[in-house]
Parts: C-alpha cells; sequence; structure tokens
C-alpha cells in the first residue's frame, strides 16, 4: 500500500510538495495509517486532533493515545476540544452535523493561525460509499453521487482510493496500533447502518462490488462535467452582462430542451434553489419576481433579470449603555440585572461575568474584521463567517444587533453569546441581560 499511495500523491497531488500538511488524527484505524504513511514519506506534518467530549473518558483516552503518539515520534499536535452537545443544542442540530461543522471550521482556523497549507482527512473508498448510499436514499441530484472531493479548497483526502480492507491489511503488517470508536457500532447513525448491513450485503453480491463502484463514479464525473460544459456553452448563447445584472432571454431559453436541469446550473451559486418558481417566471408578467437570500430574478418584458439584492445603509447608530443602567428602549428592549445565581439561558437571556465588562457597553451593527468566540466552542470565529454557517440572508446580517465592551462582541444579540463573557460557578458578580 506505500508504494501505491506513493504513486498516487504522486500523480494526484503534486502540489504537496514543499507544503506544510496537517494531518487530522482521531487514534481510529484510518488516520494512524493514513499518518504512518505520511511518515515514510517527506512530508512537512502536523497534527490536529479534535475532542468532541461525547464519549467521556474514551474521548479523553483517545487525545492521550494521539498525544503520546506525537511525542514519542517528535511529531508537532494541536489538540481542539469542544462542547459539541451543546453547540448542537444551540443550532439545532444532529449531534453528528455539529461535530462535522466545528471539525472543519477549526481545521480551517488552524490553518490560518499556524499558516499551514492543507488539512488531510482519512476518507477512504468505503466512506465515499456509505455517502454515495446516504444521498442516493435523500434523492440528491448527480453532483451527490460524484463522491466525496479529493480536493475542497485547502481540505485534502489522499486515502479514498484505499479500501477499508486495504487500510486494515496494512495497519496489520506493519503493528500499527489504533483506538476503537465504541459509537460505531452502534445503529443508531445512519452511516452505522449502511455500513453494518446494507454495504456488506452489495460486497457479497459481488466480491469487486467496490472496484466497480468506484469506476462508476469515475463515469458519473465525467458526465456531471459534460453537463456543465453543455451548461456553459447554452448560457454563452442566451446570457449577456449589463452592468451589475446579468439578462437572460426568455425566447432563447424555452428552446432549450429540459430547461430545469440547466437552471440548476445556472442559478445555484446564487442561491437559488426553487427550479420550478424559476419556470414558472418565463411566462408570468412583467414585474414578477423570485428571490434567494442574496439576488433577485424579475421577469422584464422578453428577459429574466438577475441582480444582487442591494440594502440600503443607513448611517451607523451606536447605542451607549452606562453602568448600573437598568434598561435600555432603543433600538431594543434589553434589561440590565445584577443577580447572585445562574438559571437556565436561551436567545433573549445571559449571564455575564460583570467583571469583565468595560462600560460604557454599546450596541451597533456588525463591522468589517468584527470576530468573537461562539459559546460552546473553542477558539474564535470571524463575525462574517458565523453568518455564512447560520444562513442569515442579506438583509438579516445587516438588522443584526450586537452588545459590545471595549471593541469585543459580548453577544450577537437574540443568538449567541460570547464564551469569554459568560457567567460560571465561580463567578462574583453576575449581571443577567435579557432581551424583551
Amino acid at each position: 500500500m506505500l508504494n501505491k499511495f506513493k504513486q498516487h500523491l504522486k500523480n494526484d497531488f503534486s502540489f504537496l510538495k514543499n507544503k506544510s500538511i496537517f494531518l487530522a488524527v482521531s487514534g481510529g484505524l484510518d488516520s494512524m495509517v493514513m499518518l504512518h504513511l505520511f511518515q515514510q514519506l517527506e512530508y512537512d506534518i502536523a497534527i490536529l486532533h479534535c475532542n468532541f467530549q461525547l464519549r467521556g473518558k474514551e474521548s479523553d483516552g483517545d487525545t492521550d493515545f494521539v498525544i503520546d503518539y506525537a511525542e514519542q515520534f517528535n511529531i508537532a499536535w494541536v489538540i481542539g476540544h469542544f462542547d459539541t452537545k451543546a453547540f448542537a443544542k444551540d443550532n439545532k442540530l444532529s449531534t453528528q452535523v455539529a461535530a462535522r461543522e466545528l471539525r472543519y471550521d477549526w481545521f480551517l482556523e488552524q490553518l490560518e493561525e499556524k499558516e499551514f497549507d492543507f488539512v488531510a482527512t482519512a476518507h477512504h473508498a468505503d466512506d465515499d460509499l456509505e455517502t454515495f448510499i446516504i444521498n442516493l436514499s435523500r434523492g440528491t441530484g448527480i453532483e451527490g453521487l460524484v463522491g466525496i472531493p479529493e480536493t475542497n479548497e485547502a481540505i485534502i483526502r489522499p486515502l479514498l482510493p484505499f479500501s477499508r480492507i486495504e487500510i486494515e491489511d496494512y495497519a496489520k503488517q506493519n503493528n500499527l496500533k489504533w483506538r476503537e470508536d465504541s459509537s460505531n457500532a452502534s445503529d443508531n447513525y445512519l452511516r452505522n447502518k449502511i455500513r453494518h448491513h446494507v454495504v456488506p450485503q452489495l460486497k457479497e453480491l459481488s466480491p469487486t462490488f467496490l472496484q466497480s463502484f468506484i469506476k462508476t463514479q469515475d463515469y458519473l464525473s465525467q458526465a456531471n462535467s459534460m453537463m456543465e460544459d453543455a451548461a456553459m456553452i447554452a448560457y454563452m448563447n442566451i446570457a449577456t452582462h449589463n452592468g451589475d445584472e446579468i439578462h437572460f432571454d426568455i425566447e432563447a431559453m424555452k428552446n432549450i430542451p429540459r430547461l430545469e436541469g440547466y437552471l440548476h446550473f445556472w442559478f445555484k451559486k446564487y442561491g437559488f434553489t426553487a427550479w420550478k418558481d424559476i419556470l414558472e417566471l418565463l411566462d408570468a408578467q412583467t414585474g414578477k419576481k423570485v428571490n434567494s437570500a442574496s439576488h433577485l430574478l424579475l421577469k422584464n418584458r422578453k428577459v429574466l433579470v438577475l441582480s444582487k439584492i442591494k440594502i440600503k445603509k443607513a448611517l451607523e447608530k451606536v447605542y451607549s449603555i452606562k453602568k448600573d443602567q437598568e434598561n435600555l428602549k432603543i433600538p431594543l428592549n434589553i434589561t440590565f440585572c445584577n443577580i447572585g445565581y445562574i438559571t437556565n439561558s436561551n436567545n433573549n437571556i445571559i449571564f455575564v461575568d460583570a467583571e469583565k465588562l468595560n462600560y460604557p457597553l454599546e450596541i451597533r451593527k456588525k463591522r468589517e474584521g468584527d470576530v468573537f468566540h461562539p459559546s460552546g466552542m473553542n477558539g474564535k470565529k470571524k463575525l462574517s463567517k458565523y453568518f455564512k454557517d447560520e444562513k442569515y440572508s442579506l438583509l438579516e446580517k445587516e438588522e443584526q444587533w450586537l452588545l459590545i465592551s471595549n471593541n469585543e462582541i459580548v453577544w450577537v444579540i437574540g443568538k449567541r453569546a460570547d464564551q469569554r463573557f459568560l457567567a460560571n460557578e465561580k463567578t462574583i458578580n453576575t449581571l443577567k441581560i435579557e432581551l424583551k
């Protein structure tokens, strides 16, 4: 497997030479094999490990295992600890989705902070097959069937051509040790059900099923590329750019067979998903429109006009809050109360350590470069990235108020507190802040 891996990197990841690479290492079989393979080759590597605090002592044992291995071989490492359950609850996400968001956000933060070039994850061919089946069961388009991408900006997946059996054989041949995740044995998760019950049946039908699947995905990827090319050719024949607008010739659109499929390629990057609404717009009266979170598609006689939604920005207003002030009426109805205890917080109530606040506090809108430390998450996040992750529309971004102390965000009001200011059991002076 080492020779095959080396050749794979040479053929498909030649850009990694002389680059610094973080390896996402959980301590499990797949990531430990990936780590060992990279150790045999001349790459600049370090380890990223996520402790999601979901399995108690088992999670901490994984962390200790990874650290011990890294120190044994003198490999630099960074550990991230996450309150995954709190993050999932606050954002109304499943535990798995919450862990995924926390993981990839943290990866990108570490790339920026440590000035590394790439993060490698240990996804392999069996993972790809499971993802294919999940997407197929959800009625995805062809994009959901072409597989996990080998490269997605700074995230790379160099083990995708290798099967779980190949990886396990390599580990045994090289006497590697790894940690077993007890949650992988549970059928509570859809992926595990597919892994334990569906995939074995498929492999039993044909011993070469996985290899055939990889070939099929390659064909699907080629077909998807051909459709993108066809959509681009058609786009060039029907669309004209007019300043900040794009005009689509309606009659020319109507002459395209299976037009709905083309709409997906043309408008998905502008946030549109209502393809039938766009089709109906072709025969609607002038002035009818369909909009996404960021763009507007307007029927204007014989053309559809695509433009970015423009929001008029008023002069920024900043509202001050003095020390011991008990309430604020404008721009929001907010109360401030010193109490000696902490009860359950929610989106509209937070409890902060009053000693950490610098007065006067301010309430204002977003500014370029704003960052904060979201509650339930280690580390900081750009406010713009938070808005993107929360799927804010342009209007929502402009309307969101922030509570500020000494130019630092205390609260994305009504949404998320900053971890640094929250009160805890050691807090002496607790301030309850409530959005009425």
